[in-house]
């Protein structure tokens, strides 16, 4: 078990947990917001009074996930008014449900490194709250100030041990740092001060908590919560899948996952079958939504009785550059491309299910809760998969 308080401290100002979402102090705070404001989940994904909290959460996440934008981003949101409070906290919440709601490791991953990253930094310049934020993440903390004013930090040894082996750079051997009476000297290292220096370790306990937390969300998210997600997931997806395909294939899942309809337009094609205009738009925009590059969607086409490799080309670059959203399941029965009946497929008969991208996370929910499980009967931790893909 890592060396952690027996007791958090305090936090009395909501300013700090709203700027700090991730803290434990933060999420009774959360519930308080969301049961003031009555703001439920569905409102907090379709509402239009709160569009700019999502407006902020789809920053938040473009950032973190691409590790690129200014992380002084942070510092934009006013936080001395009550609204500015709540845009912080409920925008952290409305990106971390977006993420769960993925099950992808790889993305919940670079999530998670995103927003420690960003806890880092933050801690580091923060003069007046890092003492009782790291107070929150350490077993104990002592400040010491020199004559010239410079202030120092020390760690217990027990803590150091534990989150320095996940850092590289000689700076983080134990042989070293000064050692005295099982304290640890964080000196300021080179361009850094003592303070961005014990933010860096506390960036890895942050990373470990926010693993738990979202490991924990994600084993409670059924099928039809996580289908609430599904437009925004499909966003998040298909903005990241070509730009990071070698990091995150978002194509990675399986055939057994991907949705009848899609399946019956790929094999249709292949035999040789005529896929009217609604199934072939439909497989070229799904195609992008699940992170297939252009030319892998040609492919699918190359078997079509009228298959011209500029026309299908040109008509598919078409479809990727605009963005094209899947059709839904009305609009594919009505275009006689749903290939389901009653009774067929289970999960096309939840009552939930409109989309074919919501079938597509189901699946990939139900893979991640079997590796889940199997990982447990093989001895391994919860959330093992997932720590180490970041």
């Amino acid at each position: 078990m890592p060396p952690m308080p027996l007791e958090l401290p305090e936090i009395g100002d909501d300013s700090i947990l709203a700027r700090y979402g991730f803290l434990p102090q933060s999420k009774e705070y959360i519930k308080k917001l969301l049961k003031q404001n009555d703001i439920t989940i569905e409102q907090l994904i379709e509402a239009p009074w709160l569009e700019d909290i999502r407006a902020r959460g789809r920053i938040r996440l473009v950032e973190s996930i691409t590790h690129k934008g200014d992380i002084k981003s942070a510092e934009i949101i006013d936080l001395s008014t009550d609204i500015g409070k709540m845009t912080e906290c409920l925008s952290f919440l409305y990106a971390m449900l977006i993420i769960c709601a993925s099950f992808d490791e790889r993305l919940l991953g670079r999530w998670i490194e995103g927003e420690s990253s960003r806890a880092d930094y933050l801690l580091g310049v923060d003069n007046q709250n890092f003492m009782l934020i790291a107070k929150t993440y350490l077993s104990d903390i002592k400040e010491d100030i020199g004559e010239n004013g410079v202030h120092i930090y020390w760690i217990p040894i027990s803590d150091f041990i534990e989150l320095c082996p996940k850092i590289s750079g000689n700076y983080w051997r134990l042989i070293n740092r000064s050692v005295i009476d099982g304290w640890v000297c964080m000196n300021p290292g080179v361009g850094e001060t003592s303070m961005q220096r014990t933010s860096r370790l506390l960036k890895e306990r942050i990373r470990e908590n926010l693993n738990e937390m979202c490991i924990q969300r994600m084993e409670k998210m059924d099928d039809e919560f996580a289908a609430l997600f599904s437009s925004s997931v499909e966003r998040i997806v298909s903005l990241f899948s070509e730009q990071v395909r070698e990091e995150m294939p978002m194509s990675a899942t399986t055939r057994n996952e991907w949705p009848p309809c899609f399946e019956l337009a790929v094999s249709e094609l292949n035999q040789g079958i005529n896929v009217n205009h609604t199934g072939r738009v439909f497989l070229a925009a799904m195609s992008r939504a699940m992170g297939f590059s252009q030319e892998e969607t040609l492919a699918f086409f190359s078997n079509a009785p009228d298959y011209n490799v500029e026309t299908s080309g040109y008509q598919i670059n078409q479809i990727y550059e605009r963005e094209y959203t899947p059709h839904g399941c009305s609009a594919l029965k009505t275009g006689a491309r749903c290939p389901v009946q009653k009774g067929d497929d289970a999960l096309c008969d939840q009552e939930w299910m409109s989309h074919p991208l919501k079938y597509l996370r189901a699946k990939q929910r139900r893979r991640y809760n079997e590796d889940t499980n199997q990982n447990r009967d093989m001895g391994g931790e919860v959330g093992d998969k997932v720590a180490n893909s970041s």
